[in-house]
């Protein structure tokens, strides 16, 4: 199982794509964070939207304040450990980070406006799962979503494809970095 969701994220990082592997590694390794911790005592849900920032900035908009305007950019990076907690706080309010190429946290608690026209997805999924697929039709972004229930979904080009449950699967973030034979 562990090698099929690592060549997975590895196709989906083609030079063609202009998804960086580091950065959406980074991302699910954060997602997985959310889904084990939580915050206060409870299950939090959210998304990321990664790559395709451009596109993905014209198809949404800031639900409130965006709390991460006017910050430098250094400390917007992915891998500053003061970001990564200020994303689990904010993971609490509604809507989407928007994630650059580059590991920049553009921009928080994003509405996703794109058609879910045609999207069809397993029931149950709620509406951060169809706007995590609309996103995803409709730009060359890839989304990652933690859902309350602690299951952390993938989205590409409309479609699902790949779930992981974090608390089931023990992974370590120098897991994802290795690639297949």
């Amino acid at each position: 199982m562990e090698k099929r969701i690592i060549r997975t994220i590895h196709d989906l990082c083609t030079s063609d794509r202009g998804v960086n592997p580091e950065v959406l590694e980074e991302v699910i390794t954060l997602a997985f964070e959310i889904a084990r911790e939580g915050r206060e005592g409870r299950r939090v849900g959210t998304m990321f939207v990664v790559s395709d920032t451009e596109n993905t900035m014209r198809r949404s908009k800031s639900m409130i304040l965006d709390p991460l305007a006017c910050h430098a950019e250094r400390l917007k990076h992915l891998e500053d450990s003061n970001l990564r907690e200020t994303v689990k706080e904010l993971a609490q309010l509604d809507g989407a980070f928007i994630v650059s190429d580059s590991g920049i946290v553009e921009s928080a608690c994003r509405y996703i406006d794109a058609s879910s026209k045609g999207i069809r997805l397993p029931l149950g999924l709620g509406s951060r799962h169809v706007a995590a697929a609309s996103i995803t039709k409709h730009t060359d972004a890839i989304a990652v979503v933690v859902s309350e229930s602690g299951i952390v979904r993938v989205f590409d080009d409309g479609v699902l494809i790949g779930e992981i449950i974090p608390d089931e699967w023990n992974l370590h973030p120098d897991d994802l970095a290795q690639r297949p034979q």
